[in-house]
């Protein structure tokens, strides 16, 4: 017998035929070898976490940014393995100590949402499987509860012929909608070349039959308010379209997209012999919160026949809200909708779908290829569902399975409530704010997000102003409370964003005394600075 490093192995007579040596397995990889070590690891990673969700009192480490660094790059990456369950230390100590925690009722900053215990659940399943669900022979019944997800998202939205594809979130899923726009405006522009000149020209559409592409690209334009996603701007850059190819119309007081504005755009794009090739609607904008008139922007774009996505990235979940469900009417007409479960369906990062209401839609954009969607295959009546045809990614993780055991463990209608329950309290916390008299309010959301400034009596516009990043920063950097800020028509506002149905108004006004606090507390250091510099200078002029 020789002794491994690992376990015991018989030792080869030297007799024998030469037969490829035997690599003993370890526990690197998950495996029938490796179960026993992977339940272990899993169970003292799922204990070690309960501990910290129970214990857990600051959204935030408190940790100074430089500290964090060094303590990173002290990790030698090119040293020999510490094994499994020092490794698992070693993160739990440098990577959960010091994690942001978003079920915390002081985190009220971005759209990062609790997550759903049976999703958590689901994540560690689809990781360990590994699926990848491009093509069904790597998936199957996965990609076949994917298919299911996105028909039942399109019967919700009145898709009835319609179809998607899950994306890792709202910017890929914009990207998506606006490419698939501009593949079937270009297709559709050189069907019409081809057409008798008798025909009946779409709207921005006549004489548009350009030489080249290129020539057609560079008169494509997309609407949308400033209030739109920067994901929109991006998508035109990624997709090669003019610097000026996004098109802002115009809002109403409270921030929503004006369609008679959206028409009078549309007529001067067509005056100035451009093409329309798409309008951008959003329901649910990232810092107000609002909703655009969907209905009234569905009839212009359908008088117009023009592409109507619609972002409902952060709104999309009012579909399932009992209350607010009417917000979204309209979203039926749409040409494609982007919703994102990580938002408001209480899902782990990334699940987000993109869905478009005629199927065919999809066609300009599908690619084949031998090794992995064979054409001559998928044209066969028993075709496999091969979703790489319509994705932008080819490996894609199965983060569809979160969503379904979601569904099947709390139900749809629980979740819908819960969205109904965090947009109660952004009504219920702009009241509270309303009767503070050192607070000022900006606007009323269609969903969760409150926008707010510290403004005290002893304090003018421009101090106001400065006070915002500060409080922000200093209430981060300590750790007791994460808040965003965003700047709104060159003011700069504190900004909350309610997603946890378990956060009560005391818990916001928890955190509303600290903004106050720590507001007085920047202006008494800088009266104390004031009255030092006062000092310095008669000192220094005494000296003199």
């Amino acid at each position: 017998m020789t002794t491994s490093l690992l376990y015991d192995t018989e030792e080869t007579p030297t007799s024998a035929p030469l037969q490829a040596p035997e690599i003993p397995h370890t526990d690197a990889l998950l495996g029938a070898h490796s179960a026993d070590e992977y339940t272990s690891l899993m169970h003292n990673v799922v204990d070690a976490l309960g501990e910290r969700f129970r214990t857990t009192e600051r959204a935030a480490s408190a940790k100074d940014r430089s500290g964090l660094q060094a303590a990173v790059d002290a990790v030698d990456l090119d040293t020999a393995g510490v094994g499994n369950a020092e490794a698992l230390r070693e993160v739990d100590a440098l990577y959960a100590e010091n994690a942001v925690w978003f079920h915390h009722p002081s985190y009220v900053a971005h759209l990062n949402c609790p997550v759903a215990v049976p999703a958590v659940a689901a994540e560690a399943m689809l990781a360990a499987i590994n699926t990848s669900v491009d093509t069904y022979d790597q998936s199957e019944v996965a990609t076949l509860m994917e298919r299911r997800l996105i028909d039942w998202t399109c019967g919700h939205l009145g898709f009835a012929g319609g179809d998607g594809i899950f994306t890792s979130g709202g910017t890929q899923s914009n990207l998506q909608a606006l490419f698939l726009a501009r593949e079937n405006v270009l297709a559709g522009l050189t069907d019409r070349a081809n057409e008798p000149d008798d025909s009946e020209p779409r709207r921005g559409g006549s004489g548009l039959g350009g030489p080249t592409r290129r020539d057609q690209l560079s008169r494509l334009r997309i609407l949308a308010t400033d209030q739109a996603h920067f994901s929109v701007s991006r998508a035109a850059f990624l997709l090669g379209l003019d610097v000026e190819a996004v098109v802002t119309v115009p809002t109403d007081q409270a921030g929503r997209m004006d369609a008679e504005a959206l028409n009078a755009s549309l007529l001067a794009i067509e005056a100035n012999d451009q093409i329309p090739m798409a309008v951008v609607a959003t329901a649910g904008t990232t810092d107000l919160g609002v909703i655009d008139p969907l209905k009234a922007i569905a009839e212009v774009c359908a008088s117009a026949n023009v592409w109507l996505h619609i972002d409902a990235a952060y709104g999309g979940g009012l579909l399932w809200a009992p209350q607010r469900a009417h917000l979204l009417d309209g979203i039926s007409e749409a040409t494609s909708v982007t919703i994102d479960f990580h938002k408001t369906f209480f899902q782990p990062v990334s699940s987000s779908a993109l869905l478009i209401r005629d199927a065919s839609l999809f066609a300009p954009t599908i690619h084949h290829h031998d090794y992995l969607n064979p054409e001559a295959e998928a044209q066969t009546a028993d075709a496999e569902p091969n979703q790489v045809d319509k994705s932008l990614q080819t490996t894609r993780r199965f983060d569809a399975l979160k969503l379904w055991t979601t569904l099947r463990a709390r139900g749809a209608r629980e979740i819908g409530a819960m969205i109904d329950t965090v947009c109660d309290l952004a009504t219920d916390v702009r009241a509270l704010l309303e009767d503070q008299p050192d607070f000022e309010v900006l606007g009323a959301s269609d969903l969760s997000t409150v926008l707010f400034r510290f403004t005290p009596a002893t304090a003018d516009q421009v101090t106001c102003d400065e006070l915002v990043p500060l409080i922000r920063r200093v209430l981060f950097r300590s750790g007791r409370a994460a808040i965003a800020r965003t700047v709104i028509d060159d003011r700069p506002w504190l900004k909350l964003t309610l997603l946890n149905p378990d956060t009560s108004i005391d818990d916001i006004t928890a955190v509303l005394d600290l903004v106050r606090a720590t507001g007085h507390g920047i202006l008494a250091g800088r009266e104390l600075e004031g009255a030092a510099d006062v000092e310095c200078a008669a000192t220094e002029g005494g000296a003199a």
